[in-house]
């Protein structure tokens, strides 16, 4: 570890390309081994196929399991009084709390930005403690003012403060959510800290995109955590973001993947050697000030941000689960065609998260000051999320086929006859976690407007059936098209999901 730590720290340009180049090569090699490995040495495949198919089965098993857990937890959750709890353990000091919530926001239309207020005034915790800040981009020009004077307008009132800010192109920075959500964070403190002289001890602060839609109870429930944990300001609250906001809207292919993704946050909950946040989340403005806030150099900014603070705190920084839900638009646009690019560029998007792993890597190599096994099962869990994005759809789907009809001779073996049989048979059981995934996912969708008929019944279950064609198009090739990318040094720019 000391040769790699001087290397890293004598050629910082050299590693950072080769530690780009690495999860490009890895997740090839492992897609393109069952075909060239199945004429050289078909039985090394025929064990790295089965290998794959039990690994799946216990990811299978897990998912399974952990999602009922999350299912029951959220459901108590949901329905505790937590306002109630905290106006009788602490009558004053919960008053003395304020949250900062940051909504980053370009060419959003105001409909969903409104919804997105309209839901914060339905918090049960005080809303003059919520102080919201709307961070538009400059570059959207006169249709941002405009949305923000209405919006101010409708708003102003509601909250301790209803703030909004123009993000201008800052030379250096990356366009997209991190930079923008740290020049409103800087812009809110200026503010709130500076000016106003608020309590910067007393201050949580939420990333929201800006689409979300908090449980009434969520502020309450952050409330709750930051005046019992022994040191909030080393947490950052993760919730279950779950794309329901516009279920029965979107075409069969999105509801399914909608459906995958929502339960599989719910799951996530339950991982603590996983969890990490996403999306929306809530950490202390103490500790964003500490750390200089999210990077502007990024695209992704929630894992950087995680491992930004997991790296600054020397490990000591967690992520709490919140057993509430968030709910968030699934990806949407006019026509059934640009949906389908919209949810795939927004897949592309999450992929890219892998451009991080180089500084994860790097950030994991020059620590010093961690224990070994703490940052590497940090690390570890998440490079293995990032580097198998792309492979799990190729190994589980396809590449079972090929040693017995690329390599006749091998069919003939032992190995090669029961191969399809074992393979077959694990991903059969398999299968159990997705009826678990149905029956979750139909009892947390919400009721379907103007009701529904007995044929939305029937055909529901029948949209998994998609499963194996969506995730080709809606897992493996996003996957793969940002890992090549990065491999390539073909850098993606930031692109909003469309909203109706």
């Amino acid at each position: 570890m000391t040769f790699l730590r001087k290397y890293v720290q004598r050629h910082p340009v050299r590693t950072q390309r080769f530690l780009e180049v690495l999860p490009g090569v890895i997740s090839w090699s492992l897609i393109l081994f069952p075909i060239w490995g199945s004429f050289v040495v078909p039985s090394l495949v025929a064990y790295y196929i089965i290998i794959f198919a039990v690994y799946w089965l216990y990811r299978s098993i897990t998912l399974a399991v952990l999602s009922v857990s999350a299912f029951f937890t959220i459901r108590a959750s949901s329905a505790y009084d937590w306002i109630g709890e905290l106006k009788q353990k602490f009558p004053k000091r919960y008053r003395q709390v304020h949250h900062l919530i940051i909504i980053p926001t370009y060419k959003e239309p105001l409909k969903t930005l409104d919804k997105t207020l309209e839901s914060l005034t339905q918090q049960t915790f005080p809303l003059k403690n919520l102080h919201i800040m709307v961070s538009f981009e400059d570059r959207e020009g006169r249709p941002a003012r405009e949305k923000a004077k209405k919006l101010i307008k409708k708003y102003q009132d509601k909250f301790g403060h209803l703030l909004t800010t123009f993000h201008p192109d800052i030379e250096g920075e990356v366009k997209g959510k991190s930079s923008n959500t740290a020049w409103g964070a800087r812009q809110a403190k200026r503010i709130l800290i500076d000016q106003k002289e608020l309590p910067l001890e007393k201050f949580t602060v939420t990333s929201e995109d800006a689409d979300a839609r908090f449980h009434p109870s969520y502020f309450s429930a952050i409330t709750y955590e930051f005046l019992t944990l022994k040191n909030p300001y080393n947490v950052v609250w993760q919730g279950a973001v779950m794309f329901y906001n516009n279920i029965w809207e979107v075409p069969a292919p999105i509801r399914v993947l909608a459906s995958m993704f929502s339960v599989f946050q719910m799951y996530i909950l339950k991982r603590a050697d996983r969890l990490i946040n996403f999306s929306t989340y809530t950490t202390t403005l103490k500790h964003v000030v500490e750390i200089n806030y999210w990077d502007t150099d990024v695209i992704p900014e929630d894992y950087r941000l995680f491992f930004k603070s997991f790296f600054a705190k020397k490990g000591e920084f967690y992520v709490r689960p919140i057993f509430l839900p968030i709910y968030a638009d699934a990806a949407q646009a006019k026509t059934f065609w640009e949906t389908m690019v919209n949810q795939y560029e927004q897949l592309k998007r999450w992929a890219w998260g892998v451009s991080d792993d180089a500084y994860i890597i790097k950030m994991f190599i020059l620590s010093e000051d961690i224990p070994f096994t703490k940052k590497f099962i940090r690390v570890l869990k998440t490079v293995e999320d990032h580097f198998l994005w792309p492979v799990h759809w190729f190994a589980v789907t396809v590449a079972a086929f090929f040693p017995t009809l690329l390599n006749p001779h091998f069919s003939r073996t032992a190995l090669g006859h029961n191969l399809s049989q074992v393979t077959s048979t694990l991903l059969t059981l398999s299968l159990v976690s997705l009826l678990i995934i149905f029956i979750i996912d139909a009892l947390s969708r919400p009721a379907k407007p103007n009701g529904r008929s007995i044929l939305s019944y029937i055909t529901q279950p029948l949209e998994f059936v998609l499963l194996p064609v969506i995730g080709f198009f809606f897992s493996a090739l996003p996957g793969i098209d940002a890992h090549t990318r990065l491999m390539l040094g073909k850098y993606i720019e930031y692109r909003v999901t469309e909203k109706v």
